[in-house]
C-alpha cells in the first residue's frame, strides 16, 4: 500500500505556496495574458507543476517566487506559441461563404450528371434545363418552350426518371455511381 504521507505533505506545500505567492502570481499572469480567466488557468497550471515537482520549491535554493513567475511566463509563452501554430478560426458571418474543404466530390458528381444529361433526349434535356438550370416554374418553362404546362410536367417526370436510371447504373469501370 502506497504511503499517503508524502502526498499529504506535497498538498500542504502547494497550499502554503499558494497562500504566500498566489496573489502575486495571479497579478503577474493577468498582466501577461490580459484576461483574468486565462490568468487563473495559468496559476492553476503553475501550482500543478509545484505539486508534481515539490523538490524544486522545497530545496531552499533560489527564490520560490522567481521560479513560480518563470513557470507562469513559460506557460503563457507556450500557449501563445500553440495558438500561433494553428490557423485562427474565422467566425462565420452572412457575408462570408462557408469554407469548402474539398470540392473534388462535387466536381466528379457534376461531370457524371452532365454526362448523363447528354444521354437524354433533346426534349427531356430542354425541360430540365428550363426548370433546374434556368430556375423557371412549370408555367414559365412551358411558355419558353412553347408547349403546354402538362407536357412540361410529364417530360420533367420522365427526364428525372431516366436521369436517375443512368446515374444508378454501373459506369464503364464497373463502380456503382450514387444517385
Amino acid at each position: 500500500m502506497p504511503d499517503v504521507r508524502p502526498r499529504a505533505r506535497d498538498e500542504a506545500l502547494v497550499h502554503a505556496v499558494y497562500q504566500e505567492h498566489g496573489r502575486a502570481l495571479l497579478a503577474y499572469a493577468t498582466r501577461l495574458t490580459g484576461d483574468r480567466g486565462a490568468a487563473e488557468d495559468v496559476v492553476q497550471e503553475t501550482l500543478i507543476r509545484v505539486w508534481r515537482h515539490p523538490e524544486v520549491v522545497a530545496n531552499g535554493r533560489g527564490s520560490t517566487r522567481g521560479w513560480l513567475l518563470t513557470v507562469a511566463r513559460n506557460i503563457v509563452t507556450d500557449r501563445i506559441r500553440a495558438r500561433a501554430a494553428r490557423p485562427p478560426e474565422v467566425p462565420e458571418s452572412p457575408d462570408t461563404p462557408p469554407i469548402q474543404r474539398d470540392h473534388a466530390d462535387r466536381v466528379a458528381t457534376s461531370v457524371t450528371v452532365l454526362a448523363a444529361l447528354e444521354e437524354l433526349s433533346e426534349d427531356h434535356r430542354g425541360v430540365l434545363d428550363q426548370i433546374y438550370f434556368q430556375g423557371r416554374s412549370l408555367g414559365e418553362a412551358a411558355t419558353a418552350l412553347g408547349i403546354p404546362a402538362g407536357t412540361v410536367k410529364s417530360r420533367s417526370y420522365y427526364a428525372l426518371r431516366a436521369l436517375r436510371e443512368r446515374l444508378t447504373t454501373r459506369d464503364t469501370a464497373g463502380d456503382e455511381v450514387p444517385a
